[in-house]
């Protein structure tokens, strides 16, 4: 089946080198308080403590990505990508089970799980929780959904007393990680949800349910944080920790005199269940690296019109992530995308129009670097894209706009500064 061209075959260092120097600029004003100017002789001595702490950007992105699909027997296609991005450590984990075993043959189990502070507590979640959900004997094909959304709900508890006691016995680092995750039913799919990783489903084309983060901030949980002698400052726990619920974090959970669910971080999800249906299309599981970078409605319509010019998931998620990237995520991105039978499928019309676009912007790339040399100046690829991103260009994809085509306007660009550069009379 033809699809749309592929974003890895085409070769990006320098773009990269030259867009990654914009990015440099604003990560060192937001989060190094600008440049720093070197230290003259006797000054060394001015730097505070926090000057010496190693920044959690990297200098330049780290964009390799990892990326492995499936699929199951009951018409669940996945694939699944991620990235460490600027973080100076990759701290995301994920787990895909199209298909889990005996009873439960027809069931399926995917989640995220977005590390902070190390990654000790979402690898092992990412390894363990499903086997503390089912151990609560609540998951069976023959339970009550309000069961089983309990089953799921004690587990989490479960696996959050053991792995504090095992912090306690092997000095684990002092990490936490939120979790977003679904259970996949024949007749029911349950949204899972602990931190501010979320989750979303498509059907017919429009978000029909999405988990709502848990932030400090929210009047639910800043009640909870107060309860139990803490407060919110600067939108976070005690001024440290940007979400009010995860797994592990268990500096925040040594409120004695509070039970589990209400110390200053909850390790309790939330749980819901909807009914599935003939129109559902397929679910995003996405850490914020993601959402951070996009919206709800953007990145449904995004991924929905994708999967009419590209039959390979894998590489539909590297594309979300490279969006994410140039939109100015600066976290680990990981994201996982479930296709139900439903989903849309490759269309010839959808690849016309795809082809149509790419040639519009091909034409528009050599105008644009014909008007900049007119004027003998060098045509800069940055100022390329500005201009074309204020070009009217109705087919863009919905959602990602001008930067989700950065691989065309890029292939466009080298090509005619090639032709230029060939044309230039060698100097002697």
């Amino acid at each position: 089946m033809r699809t749309a061209r592929r974003a890895s075959n085409v070769e990006v260092p320098s773009f990269l080198r030259q867009l990654v120097k914009e990015t440099e600029k604003m990560v060192t004003f937001f989060f190094k308080g600008g440049p720093k100017d070197v230290p003259g002789p006797g000054e060394e001595d001015s730097l505070d403590e926090e000057d010496l702490m190693p920044s959690p950007y990297l200098d330049h992105p780290i964009l390799e990505k990892h990326v492995s699909e499936g699929g199951s027997q009951l018409g669940l296609n996945y694939a699944v990508a991620s990235m460490q991005g600027w973080r100076a450590q990759m701290e995301d984990a994920h787990t895909c089970m199209p298909q889990l075993r005996g009873e439960l043959a027809e069931w399926g189990y995917f989640a995220v799980f977005d590390g902070h502070a190390g990654i000790t507590v979402a690898q092992y979640c990412s390894k363990h929780l499903l086997d503390h959900i089912m151990a609560t004997g609540a998951v069976k094909a023959s339970k009550d959904p309000e069961e089983v959304k309990e089953g799921i709900r004690q587990g989490f508890l479960d696996i959050d007393c053991h792995m504090h006691k095992l912090a306690r016995q092997d000095n684990w680092d002092r990490s936490g990680t939120t979790a977003a995750a679904v259970l996949i039913s024949p007749r029911y799919v349950y949204f899972i949800n602990c931190g501010d990783s979320r989750t979303l489903l498509c059907r017919n084309g429009q978000v029909v349910f999405y988990t709502e983060d848990h932030k400090p901030f929210n009047p639910r949980e800043k009640e909870r944080i107060q309860n139990a002698g803490g407060s919110v400052t600067l939108q976070r726990v005690n001024g440290s920790l940007a979400v009010s619920r995860a797994l592990g974090d268990f500096d925040f959970k040594e409120v004695d005199w509070r039970p589990q669910t209400e110390q200053l971080v909850s390790p309790e999800p939330e749980v819901y269940e909807l009914e599935r249906t003939t129109e559902d299309e397929f679910l995003i599981l996405a850490c914020d690296g993601v959402w951070d970078a996009i919206g709800n409605e953007e990145l449904c319509a995004f991924v929905r019109s994708r999967l009419r010019v590209c039959d390979d998931l894998r590489e539909i998620c590297t594309q979300v992530i490279d969006l994410c990237l140039y939109k100015g995520s600066l976290d680990n991105i990981s994201i996982i995308i479930i296709c139900f039978p439903g989903a849309p499928q490759v269309s010839q019309e959808a690849l016309q129009q795809e082809a149509a676009l790419e040639q519009q912007i091909d034409m528009k790339v050599e105008e644009i670097i014909q008007m900049i040399r007119s004027r003998d100046e060098d045509p800069d690829l940055l100022y390329v894209i500005k201009f074309l991103a204020a070009e009217e260009m109705p087919a863009l994809p919905p959602g990602g706009g001008i930067t989700s085509k950065r691989d065309c306007i890029l292939s466009a660009y080298q090509k005619y500064i090639t032709t230029v550069k060939m044309q230039e009379p060698m100097v002697r």
